[in-house]
């Protein structure tokens, strides 16, 4: 019984690929695109933190411990394939932003840095707000009920 190769549009995508040469393959772990995604995301004007409110109160923690560094990847999920990424970004917004406009200034860079960076084609990049930020109320006591005397 012989067997012959058959190339698909999938093998050809694969060998087209940056990520797969001659030589060898370049896999990217899925913790190197979070970073990226987390930087991107930080660097759009309206981002206030990143993470839901269990992830901002973990970060909150880490800070305060020695030793430990803050997380750019809190509030990024990464799904990472041979040649594509699914990001989730979870977010806190400024007050006064439009929400639309921020989320699509998000796609576009997040989309930007990992696909310059890594070679990988990012086919999703979904936003969540989580919350909007005042300026004036500290984090803390937004997160905190209102006390019954």
């Amino acid at each position: 019984m012989s067997q012959t190769a058959e190339i698909t549009s999938d093998d050809k995508t694969r060998a087209d690929s940056s990520l797969v040469g001659d030589r060898g393959r370049t896999s990217i772990a899925d913790v190197v695109v979070a970073k990226i995604a987390g930087i991107a995301t930080r660097e759009i004007d309206g981002v206030h933190d990143l993470g839901g409110s269990a992830e901002r109160v973990v970060g909150k923690v880490r800070e305060v411990l020695p030793g430990t560094a803050t997380s750019t990847a809190q509030g990024i999920s990464v799904e990472v394939g041979e040649l594509e990424a699914i990001v989730e970004v979870a977010i806190v917004a400024d007050y006064g932003v439009a929400l639309h406009q921020l989320a699509a200034a998000i796609r576009r860079n997040v989309i930007s840095a990992i696909e310059q960076m890594t070679g990988l084609q990012v086919t999703e990049v979904n936003v969540t707000v989580h919350d909007i930020n005042f300026g004036d109320d500290d984090d803390d006591a937004a997160d905190e009920s209102p006390r019954v005397r």
